[in-house]
């Protein structure tokens, strides 16, 4: 029979416990923004328009030259009235679009978005010479109820570049404020629309035709609330 050896100590096993959250675990974030939450959408009534803003992936070129505006203003008119989906307004920044839209539901708008990002998407590839994917992440949407809330939304999105650092005499060529009609005379600023067809839809909704208005006409010069 073996002796057991002096001194020999019982050697201890460290278990690892596998509760609570890793450090690093999950999925990725796509640069230096939180995703979009992937919980259920709210339900959409037609008769309330949609701001809607979707964001290019990182280390892609920016989105307010000529050429890219060009190839988004086809990409648009092409996609702007299809499906019960409406876009009636837009404005294009470096890395992103914001949009507004109408659209009959939620699956509506869902299969709206899904075909107009498609255009968008194989059009700048094709300009771009690359594959791939072009929109970093799923759609954020807003539905606006009010004429309040459809106001400040048209100047958050016709004025967005002032938010942005962008200054500008006029409207931006980089948003369908070329066609919007709700614009107030200011003085020593021009109100200049485009002479040729717009590529977005006309808005349908009382909200987006009548309703905001009654809270006044869209100066040059107002800024985005923050």
């Amino acid at each position: 029979m073996a002796r057991k050896k002096k001194g020999s100590k019982q050697e201890l096993f460290e278990f690892k416990s596998w509760g609570g959250a890793r450090k690093g675990a999950g999925r990725k974030r796509q640069g230096g923004r939180a995703r979009v939450s992937h919980r259920t959408r709210e339900k959409l009534a037609s008769r309330f328009p949609v701001h809607v803003t979707t964001r290019l992936r990182s280390g892609l070129p920016s989105l307010r030259r000529v050429r890219e505006r060009r190839v988004l203003e086809r990409a648009f008119g092409a996609g702007s009235d299809r499906l019960s989906f409406r876009l009636t307004e837009y404005s294009i920044q470096s890395n992103h679009l914001h949009l507004l839209v109408e659209a009959r539901d939620r699956n509506a708008l869902a299969r709206g978005m899904q075909g107009l990002s498609i255009r968008v998407a194989k059009a700048l590839n094709k300009l771009w010479r690359r594959r791939g994917k072009v929109f970093a992440d799923r759609y954020h949407d807003r539905i606006l109820r009010t004429p309040r809330e459809v106001r400040n939304a048209l100047v958050y999105v016709l004025k967005n570049h002032a938010r942005h650092g962008i200054r500008l005499l006029g409207v931006d060529a980089w948003s369908s404020g070329r066609w919007f009609e709700g614009w107030k005379a200011s003085r020593g600023v021009p109100v200049t629309l485009a002479s040729r067809a717009s590529p977005i839809a006309r808005a349908r909704t009382w909200l987006l035709n009548v309703g905001w208005r009654r809270r006044g006409r869209i100066a040059l010069t107002e800024c985005p609330a923050r």
